[in-house]
């Protein structure tokens, strides 16, 4: 994954305006957590720049919180194993995928708990062997 120059205004101005609140709404959480700018990476506004190895020597760069308006949900994207968490039991209404976390809207969910939840993650991948923090970016 790549930060590209795409302009987050212009990805939030395509969304809808419900959906355009809970997105500025995360994006003001995820800033204040990881202390970074949001930046595009694809589809995906990310915050931080990691390099990851893995022990079958794949690399590659990610950031470390991001997330997307889907059509179907918000997704953020939170690591490599988002299901081992206890506070998704306190969350409220969501899926989950290996690394990602999926909520219909934020309403849904335990605000409270969504922050602890994104400090946790974010926490977990710093202290990760196969992270280094990319400070170029």
């Amino acid at each position: 994954m790549t930060i590209t120059d795409q302009s987050i205004r212009n990805y939030l101005n395509n969304l809808e305006p419900d959906r355009l609140i809970d997105i500025n709404h995360l994006i003001k959480m995820m800033s204040e957590i990881t202390g970074d700018k949001p930046v595009m990476w694809g589809s995906i506004i990310g915050f931080g720049n990691l390099h990851y190895t893995y022990k079958t020597g794949t690399e590659g760069d990610m950031p470390l919180l991001g997330l997307a308006s889907r059509k179907q949900s918000i997704t953020l994207y939170l690591g490599y194993d988002v299901g081992k968490y206890d506070l998704l039991n306190r969350l409220g209404k969501h899926k989950i995928g290996k690394g990602c976390l999926y909520i219909n809207k934020l309403e849904d969910v335990d605000l409270d708990i969504l922050k602890e939840l994104l400090i946790v993650s974010s926490n977990d991948i710093l202290s990760s062997s196969i992270i280094k923090v990319n400070h170029s970016s």
